[in-house]
């Protein structure tokens, strides 16, 4: 297991985004982006596009560069399948809250027509959410996805048995602001009265799922399912004034996520105990 650091606090809920984390569904997800690109004239998002020059990273410049000359994404892109629609408009419009509301609407648009077939991304992923399950903590979902894919998406994985594993689940549509901003974390929260701070973990595998965890003050993991080495994540992590949130731990599988949840949870007893000695 890779940890940049244990984080402070054990989990009393686990919200855990959906897609590249607990799911592959790639393939549409891409189709209904590239739906979207040729299309960024006509809702009027052409000229909201950032400029390369302030991309946080090359590969981020590149991405934007090439999207600005062929209105789609680089089929090497594709191919690695490392990168969410939601890291994607991060890159192409920065900060521009609404220019990215207007690009997920459009994108929700899209995927409608996309929609198919939903598998774990690891193939012991349903059994170690039942792990987590037993050891007492909630479990949740997160997606900036409509609520009526995700509601499709979970009844379809491994026939339905996924269903009964989660407590609370958020989507794009339930809030007014999607990731990276905080709101889906506070809505799960909400949903299952319980408050926002360090025993609320959530984990994703993007930017910007660490993004939203630190602005909503809960405890940040990122899921470092595509392999990237320690030098790329301090290239996206790297902890300066413009780009200040960085995860309070890193796992490299599901399994590590238990793990690391049990080593806590373990560790916070043993603190109760000796108190009451």
């Amino acid at each position: 297991m890779t940890i940049l650091h244990l984080p402070h606090s054990k989990p009393d809920v686990i919200l855990i985004d959906w897609h590249a984390t607990l799911v592959d569904t790639h393939d549409a997800m891409y189709h209904a982006v590239d739906d979207v690109l040729p299309k960024l004239e006509a809702l009027d998002l052409w000229d909201r596009l950032m400029s390369p020059e302030d991309s946080k990273t090359i590969e981020d410049a590149k991405l934007l560069k090439y999207v600005r000359d062929n209105r789609r994404l680089h089929p090497k892109i594709k191919q690695a399948r490392k990168i969410s629609r939601t890291d994607i408009f991060e890159v192409l419009f920065g900060p521009d809250t609404d220019a990215k509301k207007r690009a997920h609407g459009a994108f929700d648009d899209a995927y409608r027509k996309y929609v198919g077939e939903v598998s774990p991304l690891e193939p012991d992923t349903g059994e170690q959410l039942i792990h987590l399950r037993r050891l007492g903590v909630f479990l949740g979902i997160i997606s900036n996805r409509n609520r009526e894919f995700m509601e499709h998406e979970v009844k379809m994985v491994e026939h339905g048995s996924w269903v009964d594993l989660f407590d609370t689940m958020a989507c794009g549509n339930d809030v007014a602001h999607r990731k990276p901003d905080p709101d889906l974390i506070l809505k799960a929260l909400e949903y299952l009265n319980l408050p926002a701070n360090e025993h609320c973990w959530y984990v994703g595998d993007s930017t910007t799922d660490v993004i939203a965890a630190k602005r909503a003050h809960t405890t940040a993991i990122f899921y470092n399912g595509a392999g990237w080495d320690q030098t790329w994540l301090d290239k996206i992590f790297p902890g300066t004034v413009k780009h200040p949130y960085e995860p309070d731990a890193v796992v490299n599988s599901m399994a590590d996520l238990v793990s690391l949840a049990r080593h806590m949870l373990a560790q916070d007893l043993r603190v109760e105990r000796a108190r009451d000695d």
